[in-house]
């Protein structure tokens, strides 16, 4: 057999040995349930787990395994990051996907900031490209990584009734950019309309940029009126975190997201 031939085969072969150890681990995690010591520390972390219904905890508890096998977490400005920083955010962004075949397959890399960070960002306008300095609580970069105040993060999770979390904004932003554009727009799944979706969160997003720019009060929080991608991650935290109140103000939203996430939080209890 000529000897590039061989090469190839041997090649082939450990690539595909590799991605059949993966698979094995994958399963492997999946499957596994978390220690008492983390189910403990989640309850702590983020009480809105315990909302969630009890035939999905098990599927939860894999994916976190997932999720901790793959990620890397890396404190930034002297932060050390202990395991109850790992398990919260962990456990917020699985809950996103609880239920869903989607993962974060292109994440690598969280870092965590102990509280809100400077961030430099370009704007362009035609040949004009200026440069500003924002402080931010989180960022999803397409393909990662996601950037979080630890300090934000905490907060975020242990009230989960304001509508407002940090974690499972960023988070959205992930899912978002799976179609390959954060645009308020992800990947539906089989059956899932995407005539239906479009309409309904075109016309929810106009309308609450009308309501913002004449003071009205709204559920969604004001900063999804700064485009259609940031009023997809500000409905998913009131989705998680104020299910009724969004179901009786923007009822079509609210059965879009939960079509979506295969989720139905408003009953649960």
């Amino acid at each position: 057999m000529p000897i590039f031939l061989t090469l190839i085969l041997l090649v082939t072969g450990a690539f595909g040995f590799r991605y059949y150890l993966k698979r094995q681990t994958r399963t492997k995690l999946l499957t596994a349930p978390l220690s008492h010591h983390q189910r403990v520390i989640i309850a702590g972390q983020v009480p809105l787990i315990q909302k969630l219904p009890f035939e999905l905890h098990r599927k939860l508890e894999g994916k976190i395994n997932v999720f901790l096998h793959q990620i890397e977490f890396v404190g930034c400005n002297g932060l050390d990051v202990t395991e109850e920083m790992q398990l919260s955010i962990a456990a917020q962004a699985c809950l996103l996907v609880v239920n869903r075949d989607t993962w974060y397959k292109h994440l690598q890399t969280i870092l965590i900031y102990p509280d809100a960070f400077k961030s430099r960002g370009k704007n362009r306008d035609g040949y004009v490209v200026t440069e500003r300095e924002t402080v931010r609580t989180g960022e999803s970069w397409s393909r990662g990584p996601v950037v979080l105040s630890w300090a934000h993060s905490k907060q975020g999770a242990m009230n989960d009734t304001d509508g407002h979390n940090v974690v499972l904004h960023e988070f959205a932003h992930q899912i978002d950019d799976l179609s390959g554009h954060t645009n308020g727009a992800p990947v539906l799944t089989r059956g899932h309309s995407l005539f239906d979706w479009e309409r309904v969160f075109v016309n929810a997003f106009e309308r609450h940029v009308q309501n913002i720019e004449r003071g009205r009060k709204t559920v969604i929080d004001a900063y999804g009126a700064e485009g259609p991608e940031e009023f997809f991650a500000v409905s998913v935290e009131v989705f998680f975190e104020k299910p009724a109140a969004l179901k009786r103000a923007e009822p079509k939203i609210y059965d879009q997201l939960s079509e979506f996430f295969r989720l139905d939080p408003m009953n649960w209890q």
